[in-house]
């Protein structure tokens, strides 16, 4: 049983740190919504748009943690990246200079 608590503490401390990051995005970015995307063995991401087009992501060890974290940061949550939420995201040229970059062949394709 202790084995148990152990596991347990740890996993109350993991959300506790990732509400207080959430938490922290929003109130950065005057208010913030979110998306959980399951990653496969390394988790579950939790990407947040805040309300000025602001956008980062983190990265949960489990979909129970990220569903805890996301539930005490108070933020809402998609259950897609729509169209309409995704068009909340603003972009800067570092993005667009990536995104072009991929399209043509990357960074080595010069």
């Amino acid at each position: 049983m202790a084995d148990t608590q152990q596991v347990d503490a740890k996993a109350e401390r993991k959300v506790a740190r990732l509400a207080r990051q959430i938490s922290a995005f929003s109130k950065k970015h005057g208010g913030a919504e979110g998306q959980l995307a399951n990653i496969g063995q390394r988790g579950t991401r939790i990407v947040l748009v805040g309300e000025d087009g602001g956008w980062g992501d983190l990265v949960a060890p489990s979909p129970e943690i990220a569903e805890k974290a996301v539930e005490k940061s108070g933020i809402t949550v998609h259950e897609e990246f729509d169209g309409e939420f995704a068009a909340k995201v603003r972009t800067g040229p570092y993005e667009w200079s990536r995104m072009a970059g991929i399209q043509v062949g990357g960074p080595s394709n010069g």
